[in-house]
């Protein structure tokens, strides 16, 4: 058997600014450091009241103020539902790549776009796999078991059952 060729030059991060996919990052860019590939990162929005605690894992509280001063406008005109560009939540992620990369002393990564999208997490991750020609998907799973793991299903398992893209899916360490 001859095994094919595997290139990556685009990577497609999907995340939900957990704990989990922050862990997933790090395996997004060992594989853009080794391939020297660029990644897309993608947040899919859903309304969820406890947002500034899955952004505090991200960024430093000065970050965080920082930002909200600047989107003030942006963020009200935003809760009262007239307008939604995702501004502040591109900015979130724009910061939190930058306190990895100097972090990050001996990988190299190319952020190449930084997408803030509104819809069903995994419709959302699959269409921008296919639109923007990604080679691999990289995600975190938050690993639940059981009863909550089998009637709830995740994003993670829906997006390896029905995407053509590989997929990496990293599970925090126990």
């Amino acid at each position: 058997m001859i095994l094919p060729n595997v290139a990556i030059k685009k990577i497609l991060f999907a995340t939900d600014l957990s704990e989990s996919s922050t862990h997933a990052f790090a395996y997004a860019v060992s594989l853009a450091d080794q391939y020297k590939a660029g990644i897309i990162i993608l947040h899919v929005l859903f309304e969820d009241p406890d947002r500034e605690g899955f952004i505090r894992n991200m960024i430093t509280d000065d970050q965080w103020a920082e930002i909200k001063k600047r989107h003030y406008e942006d963020a009200r005109t935003q809760l009262i539902g007239k307008k939604r560009e995702n501004v502040e939540m591109k900015e979130v992620i724009h910061a939190f790549t930058e306190n990895i990369r100097k972090e990050t002393d001996n990988r190299n990564f190319i952020t190449d776009e930084i997408l803030v999208e509104g819809g069903v997490p995994e419709e959302e991750i699959l269409a921008v796999a296919e639109n923007r020609n990604c080679d691999i998907i990289v995600m975190g799973s938050h690993g639940h078991k059981g009863i909550v793991g089998a009637l709830v299903g995740s994003t993670a398992r829906r997006v390896v059952r029905h995407s053509k893209k590989p997929v990496l899916v990293v599970k925090l360490p126990d």
